[in-house]
C-alpha cells in the first residue's frame, strides 16, 4: 500500500483549513486516512501550522511520500531536517545529541523569523492606523473650517441684506419728506 502524506480540506466556503494526514493514496482528498498529523490554517498572516513532528518523522521513515504542498509545510516545520539528521544518525555520522542539537537551533532560528514577521506586520497595521487617524483628524479639521466659512459668509450675507434694507429705506424716507414740503 502506497501511502501519501497530504492534505485533506475542511471549513466553510472561501474559507478552508486543511488538516495534515497520511493516508493510502487510493484514497479519496476528503477521504480516509490513516493517521491526522496536523493542521493548516491559510487564512491568518503568517499561516498558522499545527504539526506533530514525531508522527511525520515516524510516516517518513516508514516510506509516505508528501505530495507538494505537504513537503512545504513539512519543510516549513522542521520534519524534513529531522527525517535527515536521523538518517545521518543511523549511519553513524552523527550521534543523537548533534543531531538534536542541530534541530534545536534550527527550529530557533525559525521561530526568530516567524516573530520578527509576527512584529513586523503588527507595527505596520499599528502605523497604518497611525496614518489612518492622522488623515481623519485633517478632513475633520477641514469639515470644521469650511463649516465656520459657510457660517461666516452666511453672517456677512445677512449682515449685508439688513444694510442694504436700511439704505433703501433711508432715501424712502427722504423722498417721502421732500413731497411733504412741496
Amino acid at each position: 500500500m502506497s501511502v501519501k502524506i497530504r492534505l485533506q480540506r475542511h471549513g466553510k466556503k472561501g474559507k478552508p483549513i486543511y488538516w495534515v494526514v497520511a493516508a493510502d493514496a487510493r484514497s479519496k482528498r476528503d477521504g480516509k486516512y490513516l493517521e491526522k498529523i496536523g493542521t493548516y490554517n491559510p487564512n491568518s498572516n503568517p499561516a498558522v501550522i499545527d504539526l506533530n513532528l514525531d508522527s511525520a518523522v515516524k510516516w517518513l521513515h516508514n516510506g509516505a511520500q508528501p505530495t507538494d504542498t505537504a513537503r512545504a509545510i513539512l519543510s516549513y516545520k522542521g520534519a524534513l531536517l529531522k527525517h535527515h539528521l536521523d538518517g545521518g544518525v543511523r549511519k553513524g555520522a552523527l550521534t543523537q545529541e548533534q543531531a538534536d542539537a542541530k534541530l534545536t537551533t534550527w527550529l530557533e532560528a525559525k521561530a526568530g523569523k516567524v516573530d520578527a514577521k509576527k512584529d513586523g506586520l503588527s507595527k505596520a497595521q499599528a502605523d497604518a492606523k497611525a496614518k489612518a487617524f492622522k488623515a481623519e483628524q485633517a478632513v475633520n479639521a477641514k469639515r470644521l473650517a469650511d463649516a465656520a466659512k459657510v457660517e461666516a459668509d452666511a453672517i456677512a450675507a445677512e449682515n449685508a441684506i439688513v444694510e442694504e434694507e436700511a439704505t433703501e429705506e433711508a432715501p424712502v424716507a427722504e423722498e417721502n419728506n421732500e413731497e411733504t414740503e412741496a
